[in-house]
Formats: C-alpha cells, sequence, structure tokens
C-alpha cells in the first residue's frame, strides 16, 4: 500500500474517532504540542495514559469487591481517571467516569458495577482504535497535520480559559527541557494540570 494510500486511511480513521465521539478537543491540542523535536508526543502520551488505566481499573476491580464497598476510595481512583482521560480527550471514557463518580456519591453499589463494566468496555474500544491509529501513522511516516476540526472553547469559556492558560504555560515548560528529554519526562505536568479543568 502506497503512502498516500495510507495517510488518506489515517485521515479518514482520525476523523471517524471524533465523529463517534471517541475523542475530543483536548486530542488536538496534543496534536499541537507535537513538533520536529518530540515526532512521536501523542503517542507517548497516549500510552502512558494506557498503563496508568490499567492501575487504575485494577484498584477499582479491587475495591469494588469490598463489602461494603469503600465509596471514598472508589471515587478517589475514578477521579484520577478522569483526569487522565481528559488529557488525551478520551471524550466517551470520561463521560462513563463522571457517570460512575455520581454513584459513588449516591453511594449505590449496583450503579457503581454496571457504570464500570461501560467504563472498561469504552477503555478498551478506545485503546484498540488508538494503538491501530499509530500503528498505521508510523507506517505512514511523517506528513502534514490532517484537518482538525474547529475547536469549541467558546461554548464552555472558563474551560477555554484555563486551557489556554494551561497550554501556554505547558509550552514555555516544554521549551526549557533540553533536546534528551523526551515527552515521557514532563507528561506528568500534563496530566495534573488537566485533571484542575475537570472539576470546572
Amino acid at each position: 500500500m502506497g503512502s498516500n494510500q495510507l495517510k488518506t486511511q489515517l485521515a479518514t480513521m482520525r476523523d471517524a474517532l471524533f465523529k463517534q465521539g471517541y475523542l475530543d478537543e483536548q486530542f488536538i491540542q496534543l496534536e499541537e504540542l507535537q513538533d520536529d523535536a518530540n515526532p512521536n508526543f501523542v503517542e507517548e502520551v497516549v500510552t502512558l495514559f494506557f498503563r496508568d488505566s490499567v492501575r487504575l481499573i485494577n484498584s477499582v476491580e479491587q475495591a469494588l469487591e469490598k463489602t461494603p464497598p469503600e465509596f471514598d476510595k472508589l471515587d478517589k481512583y475514578m477521579h484520577q481517571f478522569k483526569g487522565s482521560s481528559s488529557s488525551i480527550g478520551a471524550a466517551k471514557v470520561k463521560s462513563e467516569t463522571s457517570l460512575f463518580r455520581e454513584y459513588c456519591k449516591q453511594g449505590n453499589a449496583e450503579g457503581c458495577v454496571r457504570t464500570f463494566q461501560q467504563v472498561k468496555k469504552e477503555y478498551t474500544t478506545l485503546r484498540k482504535k488508538l494503538e491501530t491509529y499509530f500503528q498505521m501513522a508510523r507506517q505512514a511516516g511523517p506528513g502534514e497535520s490532517a484537518s482538525r476540526p474547529k475547536l469549541r472553547f467558546q461554548v464552555y469559556p472558563v474551560v477555554g480559559v484555563l486551557a489556554s492558560v494551561f497550554l501556554t504555560s505547558f509550552k514555555l515548560y516544554k521549551s526549557t527541557l533540553s533536546e534528551q528529554n523526551n515527552a515521557s519526562s514532563y507528561v506528568l505536568f500534563l496530566l495534573m494540570s488537566v485533571s484542575i479543568m475537570c472539576e470546572v
């Protein structure tokens, strides 16, 4: 398969992730932070999200086995999951984590268990899709950025302001690093900063 054909398929796959609601504008923000010095920035951030998610999912599963469930601990884990999901633009995962937290506040164990299954389903689906996407991106090689959906920060002005401040700070932070440091060195800054936005 030719490079141009791969890039066309890649763009189609990417557009589908947005149209189907798997990704939101935050993923676009990550793409805009990627540059020649860090050509794999987005993939590295997403890979770290996957690794952290496995840890959080295991922690939630263990907490749900307690009788009665430890809702405070469950809410804490899901708060972390929501923040990291938000940081990469995992829209469907983030939505389900929000619902899970509502059930925690209500002390609804059945609702937590049911919603957690949906959280895992959305996470697994997104992971498979993104792993396929990044694999194809590597095969296609470097190229111009795909056409990006228009950002709609004006719909949520407070979040928009926070996002703008965060991105400006992050770019300044990134520029201070030596070329030897890759995205993994400062991605925790990203995750912690965006988790604040999730509570707006």
